[in-house]
């Protein structure tokens, strides 16, 4: 098995036409024997951060937080919602230390606080993930699907999402525009 890609990143190459996927950067939460999950950070849709704030009853303090977008995590549970964000606060209930720089929570008290001001500077709200079984993130590794980088906060939390594809090619020396949609082997 090849090493763990936890708190890495995958970048679709350009032959992965699949609409969910297309030109798509996944933050890989877990990546073990049993599978893989990531969360997609770069299509953000066409719902605001209010949304969610309506659906689970959260009284918004801070108007210009729900107009923060949402983004598309992937196509298993949509209804399941995950916050990236920094290390600035982690007494949350439920939180997943991805890096000393990068924390995941599933837990109501984040976004509680984010809608009253009082949440983590740096935030991503997603929802869905994207989940692979065992042995398919390698196998679409080796057919060159994606390109895989570290992850950084300025990624995660600076790049625009509509330059974030590029940006990550960019990180591996890559111009993203150029490189062949066409797999091949050496």
């Amino acid at each position: 098995m090849m090493p763990a890609l936890n708190n890495q990143l995958l970048i679709a190459m350009p032959s992965l036409e699949t609409e969910l996927f297309r030109k798509s950067v996944i933050y890989v939460c877990e990546h073990n024997e049993e599978g893989a999950v990531g969360l997609i950070i770069n299509h953000p849709i066409q719902y605001p951060l209010q949304f969610v704030f309506e659906q689970m009853e959260i009284e918004v303090k801070i108007p210009e937080v729900s107009q923060k977008p949402l983004l598309f995590g992937g196509p298993v549970h949509q209804e399941r919602g995950f916050v990236i964000h920094g290390n600035d606060h982690v007494a949350w209930r439920s939180s997943l230390k991805m890096s000393e720089e990068v924390y995941i929570t599933t837990s109501h008290d984040i976004l509680t606080a984010i809608a009253q001001g009082k949440g983590p500077q740096e935030t991503l709200v997603v929802l869905g993930y994207a989940g692979w079984g065992a042995g398919q993130i390698e196998e679409e590794l080796a057919n060159n699907i994606w390109l895989t980088c570290p992850v950084t906060r300025k990624l995660l939390f600076e790049v625009p999402f509509e330059n974030r594809w590029k940006a990550a090619g960019a990180s591996l020396g890559i111009d993203m525009d150029l490189i062949s949609g066409i797999a091949g082997h050496a």
